[in-house]
């Protein structure tokens, strides 16, 4: 079978390698995989990785061959569950297996998902409707870590939510928002990025420069009640702070190995901030983001900018870094 192998920083090539074998695990034909910049940064090197790698997180296929526990038949359509965790230590006993100091992530850890087929544990495997469309599904991984973040900042019917950043996941999080009725305001230098925000549920989108005038008319002054920041530099979580009113609930779902010189400590404290930084996600939020596409609540398919095939990853690579993108796939035939 053909996978996108990772053979040293910089370089991906799309070599034959055995065709994996069932055993007790399933072995899923690929269909839909996904990209982002997870991958980016394994392939420049700055996530270090035992190589040579089979790259890649995010997919759906469908089932060639069936697992030992029988909970899929042949023929079932399957979102993988990237995260890897091992149920017995104690956080996974908590119910937080995202964090799981023994697990990792397909494609960094273990060789991944880009490759014609994959073998995996049926607990990693959640069935997701013939309805649902290949480019709905497409972000169904991304969408699991933003319902995710979500469920760490209850908000109400007619509160306020900033979202700093309006990628993929900047514009998930502000639709699963505004499906919970708060009043949802984009924030992004990209023009057409928040056109795309405003036209999906937000309720106003601003340049980073006009966004304290925006959220202090919205609120009435107040600040907002929770605010996202989808962009992970310092600082987006420097802003994220300064546009939480007192007593809101600030999410740093961005990334970022900076150690916070220049954040305005004083305003933690001054508003009584109460700051989550979600990771990952569990199959219990992939179940919902399944459910959410469904649906209906959620869509997607506008956020997909352009397809390629397997043999052209080097090609997805690279538009996954364009400003102009948003979400690139590759489709496997």
């Amino acid at each position: 079978m053909r996978a996108a192998q990772l053979i040293e920083p910089g370089i991906v090539e799309v070599l034959d390698i055995p065709t994996p074998e069932s055993g007790d695990a399933a072995v899923i034909r690929m269909e839909t995989l996904g990209l982002c910049g997870t991958d980016l940064s394994i392939v420049a090197g700055k996530v270090p990785v035992e190589m040579p790698r089979v790259m890649g997180h995010e997919g759906l296929g469908t089932i060639e061959v069936a697992g030992s526990s029988g909970a899929f038949g042949v023929g079932q359509r399957v979102l993988i569950n990237p995260g890897l965790f091992c149920e017995v230590c104690e956080l996974c006993r908590r119910g937080y297996p995202n964090l799981c100091p023994n697990g990792g992530l397909l494609g960094r850890e273990i060789d991944g998902l880009f490759a014609d087929y994959a073998s995996m544990d049926e607990r990693q495997l959640l069935a997701v409707p013939d309805h649902v469309t290949a480019d709905a599904a497409g972000v169904i991984q991304v969408l699991g870590t933003c319902v995710h973040a979500v469920s760490k900042a209850p908000v109400s019917p007619g509160e306020t939510a900033v979202v700093l950043g309006l990628g993929v996941s900047g514009q998930l999080i502000a639709q699963l928002l505004a499906a919970k009725g708060a009043q949802v305001i984009g924030v992004t230098r990209s023009e057409w990025k928040r056109e795309l925000a405003l036209q999906h549920g937000a309720t106003a989108a601003a340049a980073p420069e006009e966004a304290a005038r925006v959220v202090a008319e919205l609120s009435e002054g107040r600040g907002s009640d929770v605010v996202f920041e989808a962009v992970g530099t310092v600082q987006t979580f420097s802003q994220a702070i300064e546009l939480a009113g007192s007593a809101a609930i600030v999410v740093f779902f961005g990334t970022t190995t900076g150690i916070g010189d220049g954040l305005p400590y004083y305003q933690l404290y001054y508003k009584e901030l109460t700051l989550r930084n979600p990771r990952g996600a569990t199959m219990a939020d992939y179940e919902q983001a399944i459910a959410l596409v469904a649906s209906g609540v959620i869509n997607g398919v506008p956020l997909i900018s352009s397809r390629f095939g397997l043999d052209e990853v080097n090609h997805a690579l690279a538009a996954t870094q364009a400003p102009s993108t948003l979400k690139v796939l590759m489709e496997l035939n």
